[in-house]
């Protein structure tokens, strides 16, 4: 049951059907059409066992001169026994086309004998539920039944008459009643897709809820305290004075906004999104000095070592001319080296330390945090989030937060799920970079990629080749880095080529990136390991191997990886064929725009937001019945009543929040 996050009993009240299936009405066996779901009474005629590779047992039933078959592969000899020529039987499956005439792969189904009663068909359409190994649909049936009734007092309304009459909404029971068991006059497509006026009710308390949810979590956080860092200092005048470009008009108006953020007596949060070399480093460097100046520390977290080492790289060599010193703490330092950081970081000798998740274990002790940056953040569960924030905690004061991803939020998905923290977008890049030029080609030219790469490498640039996998697989038919690395050693055997991959040991990938970025090696094989961080400018040529396995975001990421230069790069993205629709479609955004806002947003109907805001993201980010591709029409809506509940109806804010979004106040620490 836990796997289908079911841990309480109202939980099933909220585990609604996947899909319905249509059991009030039995049909003919000729009028039955292949493909189609359908019931059937009928009389047995036959019961036999085959012998092929597998037993199986196949029942002939039939009706007014028509027939078809019932087969069985896995059955039990009771079950044999059961199933006697004569019989009646009440069926229920999918009909299909077999090899002697329409058959039913392993149909539910119920017996009787001539003058028993013949069962009553279902009253209601018959709800299919998510299950999982060990748990049937029967039992789930149960269950959910059983906890309509024992759960009643779960189900009462919580919303506000005038809301409800307002937009028109149906009772919370009836809609929970008309979802688990719809009456037969409702379609059960429409029941499938999820837009019957039934799901819609409950899909629109679920979002208000979660916006309420966030709405309290910033006001909690509104009354915690952390440093007011308003005093400026002079290292950010130095640095913006020492560099060899300008910030752009989108880079200044974030700057002003996080510096805002962190002069107030209040722990801030704030999203720093723009697309791939849209200049985030630099901007988060600004709230970084004004900490440090004011005798506060800053620790940056990366999902990765080789985007840690890449920070650590850029900021050590911005702030050591300023007086500052950077350390860099990660799980492959020595026992040594570890211990001095920690001795640095707790004594305050380190005024900015950049790490991975080594940052909040056991033993990291701060001695003054004031701002914490997260880069990536989908790659950080919010309890990971939340460890580092704790361990900042002094004197009743909490750090500042700066979260930072290159994957922008679509707009609809920032209402619902980032409705707690304010929001900033680097909505243009520098000046001068050229875009990068895309090209879709199948597998079967790679003859011609090779060519490419060797013509690249011999004007002095360098290339990249991605692999979406380390090792060959069985179940994905995907070119892994290994085989790739041997097989284009074997072809361009004039190039120095590295491998790069997330299982070799930190020291090794540390020194191939280090030779591929001061131009040692021509062309770097890798997995997605390289997707953020990196920055070689020499590089003008992305290869990546099966694009269609990947997300949009991610292609866009990598891509980014080239096009840091003055020369007009590109990025192959190849694909095995026969592609489908949905992956043609795809593919063509990707060669036709370098926007990332337009691909996120493409990403998250087509992916949802589950996979785009990542894996790891726990909390608020689980819906039990909306989906915010589906819904996001009613957004407005719920935006709209949200607010007239917090000014109307307050004292509704905590029993909604409570039905829906139960371990809120964990995150509301946050």
């Amino acid at each position: 049951m836990e796997r289908l996050g079911i841990r309480e009993p109202r939980d099933l009240l909220f585990h609604l059907p996947s899909r319905y299936q249509d059991r009030t009405r039995h049909l003919p066996i000729g009028k039955l059409q292949a493909g189609k779901s359908a019931g059937v009474t009928a009389q047995i005629e036959s019961v036999t066992v085959q012998f092929a590779r597998k037993r199986i047992l196949l029942v002939r039933i039939a009706d007014s001169g028509d027939q078809m078959f019932l087969r069985f592969f896995n059955f039990n000899r009771k079950m044999q026994e059961n199933l006697k020529a004569g019989y009646f039987i009440q069926c229920f499956g999918d009909v299909r086309q077999g090899t002697q005439g329409l058959e039913m792969i392993h149909p539910e189904y119920r017996l009787y004998r001539h003058g028993d009663d013949v069962p009553e068909p279902e009253k209601c359409l018959t709800a299919i539920y998510p299950t999982t190994k060990g748990i049937g649909q029967t039992l789930l049936r149960k269950l959910v039944s059983e906890s309509m009734k024992s759960q009643a007092d779960k189900t009462v309304e919580l919303m506000p008459e005038e809301i409800l009459h307002q937009y028109e909404l149906m009772p919370f029971s009836q809609a929970l009643d008309a979802c688990h068991k719809p009456t037969p006059d409702n379609d059960p497509d429409l029941m499938t897709q999820g837009i019957h006026p039934a799901q819609q009710r409950l899909a629109l308390e679920e979002m208000l809820s979660h916006r309420l949810a966030l709405w309290k979590q910033r006001s909690q956080r509104e009354q915690v305290f952390a440093p007011a860092l308003s005093c400026p200092g002079s290292s950010w005048e130095i640095l913006t004075g020492q560099l060899e470009y300008t910030l752009t008009p989108a880079q200044q108006r974030v700057t002003e906004e996080l510096l805002q953020d962190i002069g107030k007596s209040f722990p801030s949060l704030r999203l720093v999104q723009g697309d791939v070399g849209s200049g985030k480093t630099i901007v988060v460097a600004a709230p970084a000095l004004y900490a440090i100046d004011a005798g506060f520390q800053v620790a940056l977290m990366a999902p990765t070592e080789i985007l840690a080492e890449q920070h650590h790289k850029t900021f050590a060599r911005w702030f050591a001319p300023l007086g500052i010193c950077t350390e860099l703490l990660t799980g492959k330092l020595s026992s040594r080296r570890r211990l001095k950081v920690l001795e640095h970081i707790a004594e305050g000798r380190s005024g900015m330390i950049i790490g991975t998740h080594a940052l909040f274990q056991d033993r990291v002790e701060f001695h003054k945090l004031g701002l914490m940056i997260i880069d990536e953040q989908h790659r950080f569960g919010v309890d990971q989030r939340l460890a580092l924030r704790n361990k900042g905690a002094f004197l009743n004061f909490v750090p500042h937060q700066v979260i930072m991803s290159a994957t922008p939020i679509p707009r609809s998905l920032a209402m619902i799920q980032y409705a707690n923290l304010d929001i900033s977008s680097i909505d243009e890049s520098p000046p001068g970079r050229k875009e990068v030029k895309t090209i879709v080609i199948p597998n079967s030219r790679r003859g011609e990629v090779a060519s490419r790469i060797l013509s690249i490498c011999r004007m002095g640039q360098q290339v990249y080749w991605v692999c979406p996998m380390i090792d060959e697989s069985e179940t994905l038919q995907a070119e892994a880095a290994t085989d790739i690395h041997l097989k284009l050693r074997f072809q361009l055997p004039t190039l120095r080529i590295g491998l790069v991959h997330g299982r070799m040991k930190s020291r090794d990938k540390k020194e191939i990136m280090e030779r591929f970025g001061r131009g040692a090696v021509d062309l770097l094989v890798s997995t997605t390991v390289i997707e953020v961080g990196v920055d070689v400018p020499n590089a003008s040529l992305m290869i990546i191997e099966n694009a269609e396995r990947l997300g949009l975001s991610q292609i866009h990421q990598l891509r980014g990886r080239v096009g840091r230069g003055n020369r007009q790069s590109t990025c192959v993205l190849m694909y095995e064929s026969p592609l489908g629709e949905i992956a043609r479609a795809r593919l063509k955004l990707l060669r036709k725009t370098n926007d990332g806002f337009v691909i996120a947003r493409e990403d998250l109907e087509l992916r949802g937001p589950g996979e785009m805001l990542g894996t790891r993201q726990t909390g608020l980010q689980k819906f039990k019945v909306a989906n915010l591709v589906r819904d996001r029409s009613m957004i407005p809506i719920i935006c709209g009543i949200a607010e007239l509940v917090q000014e109307k109806y307050p004292e509704v804010i905590d029993p909604l929040i409570a039905r829906w979004v139960p371990d809120s106040d964990h995150y509301a620490r946050i």
